[in-house]
């Protein structure tokens, strides 16, 4: 009878260690991180098709540079993934014939990006940024779907669902054997 209530005991603490954790795992992806599966190239060369990414909202605050998820419900109820360009007061300038961008007068180095800002889509520039606002680009600017057209324009903060801060499960990359697990490497 000894042996049983010792039995008893150690499938009580199993048990009870398996609950803890996935009422851990449950609250840290409530309140702190999110898996967000990428769709579509307007991402590439940085995020494909089919990846997955952690994003995390706790006591974030947007930065130049920040690859975020957010939603934009006049536009679709999909999540977006873009790059934040520019942050609150800053003024956003782009030379579409040369494919530049400034920000603040400077000239963006953007070594991430798949093809240069060619397409004016309809967003007047300079365009300074409101508060409480980012304008956003997708690193494949020619099909990129972003802060340059009139219905997505700036995106408020509070429609920011999360920072990406790991590439969680990679999709296959064209000409690759495997995932490439370095790629969110231009990610800050």
């Amino acid at each position: 009878e000894a042996a049983t209530k010792k039995t008893r005991s150690e499938i009580y603490d199993w048990l009870r260690c398996i609950v803890t954790a996935i009422l851990v795992c449950v609250l840290i992806f409530i309140f702190a991180a999110r898996i967000v599966g990428v769709v579509g190239s307007s991402m590439l060369p940085t995020l494909h098709e089919g990846d997955r990414i952690i994003t995390s909202n706790l006591f974030y605050k947007p930065k130049q540079g920040d690859i975020v998820v957010f939603r934009k419900e006049s536009f679709d109820e999909r999540s977006l993934v873009k790059r934040v360009i520019a942050t609150e007061f800053q003024t956003v300038r782009i030379d579409f014939e040369q494919g530049i961008v400034y920000v603040d007068g400077e000239a963006l180095q953007e070594a991430y990006i798949y093809s240069p800002t060619h397409l004016s889509e309809g967003v007047e520039f300079p365009l300074v940024v409101d508060e409480g606002c980012v304008f956003a680009l997708g690193d494949n600017r020619s099909i990129s779907k972003d802060s340059r057209y009139l219905d997505i324009g700036l995106i408020d903060k509070q429609e920011i669902l999360g920072k990406a801060i790991y590439l969680f499960l990679p999709g296959t990359d064209e000409g690759h054997a495997g995932p490439d697990y370095e790629r969110m490497g231009a990610i800050k």
